[in-house]
C-alpha cells in the first residue's frame, strides 16, 4: 500500500473510532471522511461499507475488554475484582456509544463487537463465579442480574453528570454484596 494510502487509512480508522464513540455505530460516514480530510470515495476505497469499517476497529475494542478481565483475574480480592471489573465496563460503556450499542445488540453491523462483548461477559461470569465461591456476592445474584444492572447503569451515562452512574453503582454494589 502506498504511503499516502496507508496514512489515509490510519486517519480514517482514528476518526471512525472517535465518531463511533461519540455518535454510536450509526455515526456519519461523511463526518468520518470530513474529519480525516479525505473524500467519501476514499473512505469507500478503503472500507466498502460500514460493516467493514466497524470490523477494522474490532481488534482494539476486543483488547480493551479482555484487559478488564485480565485485571480482574489478577486481583487477589474477589470483591475488588468484581467491583473493579464492573466499574471499568461502566466507565467504557458510558463514554463509548459504539461499545454500548454492541453490548446491548442495538446495531446490526456490530456482529464482531457483540462477539467481543460476549467474550468480555464470559470474563465477568468467571469473576462472578469466584465472588460467589468466596462468599462475597449474594448467592441469588445471577449473571443475568448483574448484566442487567450494568446495562441499566450504563444508561445513566447519557445525560447524567459523570458521577451519576458512579454514585448509583455504590448503591447497586451494596445490594449485591453478601451479608
Amino acid at each position: 500500500m502506498r504511503r499516502d494510502a496507508a496514512r489515509n487509512r490510519e486517519r480514517l480508522l482514528h476518526e471512525a473510532a472517535a465518531v463511533f464513540t461519540e455518535q454510536g455505530l450509526s455515526g456519519s460516514l461523511e463526518e468520518i471522511a470530513r474529519r480525516a480530510q479525505v473524500s467519501i470515495g476514499t473512505l469507500y476505497n478503503h472500507f466498502p461499507n460500514r460493516d467493514a469499517l466497524i470490523d477494522a476497529l474490532v481488534p482494539q475494542r476486543v483488547a480493551e475488554l479482555m484487559q478488564f478481565a485480565e485485571q480482574a483475574t489478577a486481583e487477589p480480592d474477589s470483591w475488588l475484582a468484581l467491583t473493579g471489573y464492573i466499574e471499568n465496563m461502566l466507565s467504557r460503556f458510558t463514554t463509548d456509544r459504539a461499545l454500548f450499542e454492541a453490548f446491548t445488540g442495538d446495531h446490526p453491523a456490530a456482529a464482531q463487537l457483540v462477539q467481543a462483548c460476549s467474550r468480555g461477559m464470559s470474563g465477568l461470569s468467571a469473576v462472578l463465579d469466584r465472588a460467589r465461591r468466596d462468599g462475597v456476592l449474594r448467592a441469588d445474584a445471577t449473571d443475568i442480574d448483574v448484566v442487567n444492572l450494568i446495562w441499566a447503569l450504563s444508561l445513566l451515562g447519557d445525560g447524567v453528570e459523570t458521577t451519576g452512574w458512579q454514585r448509583s453503582l455504590g448503591f447497586v454494589l451494596d445490594g449485591l454484596r453478601a451479608r
